[in-house]
């Protein structure tokens, strides 16, 4: 890896589920970024960082078998060194904050041009943290309050054991039919349980969900 973004351009995995937006991208940055290895889901990203260790991972937020922040939880505790950058065409609140709250160093949407995209992937290689400028207040408000609250006793001990785990996936990005290959459980068993959490939490929806195990640190 290049230290802190020093000579040459910084190594980066581009992680998207389309092939043509990993085209685009890699054209886009051209020479500024060496590009060392790409993927189309979270099992593959593991893999190709694990086995590159890039600088900087370009991350899109929704992908099979989990979403960016699973790529994350998954990658950090063994390469903390490497940086990610979210890319995505998505600019709603829960996205960045539970993307941020995840580990990644920024968060910009595909309508950043490639020069701007190439000086983030720099700045975030050298340690910097970059937001497109109206996704940097979602960061501030959700971090203005300090560390997340966590999740009472009480709250979680609503919850049976299988109902949490239903709960950590879904609120991690997972679709129902990737709950269930991954739990070895129906999608109807999935779409039980994530009524009664829903229901015992006092939620209307999977994207409160999300904010709700985002906001008390329970990913």
């Amino acid at each position: 890896m290049t230290e802190e973004g020093g000579p040459g351009p910084p190594r980066v995995v581009l992680v998207d589920d389309h092939r043509m937006v990993r085209t685009g991208v890699r054209t886009e940055l051209g020479d500024a970024v060496e590009v060392v290895g790409e993927a189309g889901d979270v099992d593959q990203a593991v893999i190709v960082i694990t086995a590159t260790r890039p600088d900087v991972v370009l991350l899109d937020v929704h992908l099979p078998g989990g979403g960016g922040a699973e790529v994350i939880h998954r990658i950090a505790p063994a390469l903390p060194e490497v940086r990610f950058l979210a890319l995505s065409v998505s600019d709603a609140a829960e996205d960045v904050i539970t993307t941020i709250r995840a580990g990644a160093r920024g968060y910009v949407t595909k309508s950043i041009t490639g020069p701007e995209l190439a000086e983030a992937v720099r700045r975030v290689a050298a340690g910097d943290a970059v937001f497109s400028p109206r996704l940097a207040g979602f960061v501030l408000d959700a971090f203005s309050s300090g560390a997340p609250a966590p999740a009472s006793a009480e709250e979680l001990d609503l919850l049976s054991p299988r109902e949490r785990e239903v709960m950590r996936l879904i609120a991690r990005g997972y679709a129902y039919k990737e709950v269930a290959k991954e739990l070895f459980i129906s999608i109807k068993t999935v779409e039980t349980h994530v009524s009664a959490v829903l229901r015992k939490l006092q939620l209307s929806n999977r994207h409160e969900l999300s904010r709700w195990a985002a906001d008390r640190g329970v990913l």
